[in-house]
């Protein structure tokens, strides 16, 4: 079963119940990937960005992630949209970038929703759309990411691209001060 096997990878690579041991985790996260797990091939992923079972190895962390991301594994989108952002695993390619947030962030991911609605505000490989990019901020902000929260507050206290509403801005530039934003911290100053 691949989903036991990759839960035998996380119990030694988190060493829970166990003693952590990276190596024999990695050989569970290899047996599950080859059987296509998505989530297998994600952790092995990570194994190889970090160097936790043997030398770092991007060239095959980005290949796994390319192979869970076609599974529909929303982080996996994510974390090969930055190597697309970045151009150095790849060549750099916004266009791409965006389908691959766009698959993250339809799946729920809060990064992956504020990085696309930060393309889309900028019209990065995809059109520059304010009111797009507001809905992917407020998502994002609904699901806990503080520099969604302070770029969403920011927009409703200015009007841009969503209603003007100063009070609400209020409130959410309050929550993302108390989760330490010292950009909400100076707007919320302002305000008061």
């Amino acid at each position: 079963d691949p989903r036991a096997m990759t839960l035998l990878g996380e119990l030694y690579a988190q060493g829970l119940g166990v003693g952590r041991d990276d190596g024999k985790a990695a050989q569970w996260y290899k047996q599950a990937a080859a059987a296509g797990d998505r989530d297998a091939m994600f952790a092995l992923a990570m194994f190889n960005f970090e160097g936790r079972a043997g030398p770092r190895n991007v060239d095959e962390a980005a290949r796994l992630l390319a192979s869970a991301a076609k599974l529909g594994h929303a982080a996996a989108s994510y974390d090969l949209a930055l190597l697309y952002l970045q151009g150095q695993q790849f060549p750099q390619d916004f266009n791409r970038a965006a389908e691959l947030f766009r698959a993250a962030a339809d799946a729920g991911n809060p990064e992956a929703q504020y990085a696309l609605a930060t393309m889309v505000k900028e019209g990065r490989g995809v059109p520059k759309d304010q009111r797009q990019a507001m809905l992917l901020m407020g998502k994002a902000s609904i699901a806990g990411n503080v520099d969604a929260m302070v770029e969403f507050a920011i927009a409703q206290f200015n009007g841009t691209g969503i209603d003007k509403d100063e009070s609400a801005a209020a409130r959410l530039f309050v929550i993302a001060a108390r989760r330490g934003s010292a950009i909400a911290q100076n707007r919320l100053a302002r305000i008061l």
